[in-house]
């Protein structure tokens, strides 16, 4: 298993309960998003939807980066969002990341993946 499965559900639910929370993306993240549209996108972001995906998905956020065209979903994997430190939530939420990253780390190597 990567995750705690309990311990995220209830991390899910008490960042659910704090919607809309300001969120920050990683320049590979933006690259990536830019890469299938012509949208420049900001550093800055709000999560706007929460969802657990599951041992394999781990946590999941909708991002609002405040264009008018809704047309595109954008869901992302919480690992690839900084949250502010005043978010009462942020030290929660990076622990979740770096222990996930880390379990996937480990289990990619076993699995003799690069």
């Amino acid at each position: 298993m990567i995750d705690d499965i309990e311990k995220s559900v209830a991390l899910v639910e008490r960042m659910k309960a704090t919607l809309p929370m300001r969120a920050f993306t990683t320049m590979e993240l933006r690259k990536t998003l830019q890469q299938s549209s012509e949208q420049i996108f900001p550093h800055e972001c709000s999560v706007n939807e929460i969802r657990y995906m599951g041992d394999e998905g781990g946590i999941a956020c909708s991002l609002d980066f405040g264009f008018s065209d809704t047309k595109v979903v954008h869901i992302v994997s919480i690992t690839h969002l900084r949250f502010d430190r005043s978010n009462p939530l942020a030290r929660e939420i990076e622990a979740y990341c770096k222990h996930r990253i880390k379990r996937l780390k480990k289990l990619h190597h076993e699995m003799g993946w690069s």
